[in-house]
């Protein structure tokens, strides 16, 4: 089963692109086969409309782009997703796709008690933010918790999705920085795809 790289930049020269493409190698070195999810590239629309809306509501998909996303996980063992920190957050492209991809009857059903079932427990989730800011910028103003819960929490945990590795590259902006922290990061995510995960 597949490693499924998910990009959300609209600069194919970007550092997140950079990110990806080195995690890529790193894991086809290693023997792990790759597919790379480039939203922006391949057009990927985040809005969710009216159309979804229904599909939510009546438990059947029917969206053709979603159901290929849903493919694609489907196929997978393992997510990475490669972004860059926007308003300590990620972009609105990705969140519009787990907005549209990850719906009630696939990612999650409700049970008869009203509580929340996950139903990605095959798919472990890993996280490559980039972002401008410090780890002390992070840790100072609360960042740092708020992004696992909305994220890790909010998401993974939601649908039942194992967690794996969390490495971000810091420090965007600085080019001593950059190399460091993308090699550690690209490390760190390489080391943990197919290794036993923690919930």
């Amino acid at each position: 089963m597949p490693t499924l790289i998910v990009t959300a930049h609209p600069d194919e020269d970007s550092l997140t692109h950079a990110a990806a493409l080195h995690l890529r190698e790193r894991l086809e070195a290693d023997g792990v086969e790759v597919e790379l999810a480039h939203l922006a590239q391949e057009g990927f629309d985040p809005r969710f409309t009216a159309r979804d809306r229904a599909d939510y509501k009546g438990g059947a998909i029917t969206g053709p782009d979603v159901l290929a996303e849903q493919a694609r996980l489907d196929r997978a063992s393992d997510v990475v997703l490669v972004f860059p920190v926007f308003w300590w957050s990620m972009p609105a492209l990705l969140k519009g796709w787990i907005d549209r991809v990850f719906i009630t009857g696939w990612a999650f059903e409700l049970g008869d008690d009203g509580r929340v079932l996950g139903k990605l427990g095959h798919l472990t989730a890993h996280l490559l933010p980039v972002s401008g800011f410090s780890e002390a910028s992070f840790a100072r103003h609360g960042y740092e918790e708020s992004f696992s819960t909305q994220i890790e929490h909010g998401v993974f945990d939601y649908c039942g999705m194992p967690r794996g590795a969390k490495a971000f590259i810091r420090e965007s902006e600085d080019a001593a920085s950059v190399k460091l922290g993308l090699e550690a990061a690209v490390a760190t995510v390489a080391a943990a795809v197919g290794a036993p995960s923690k919930v």
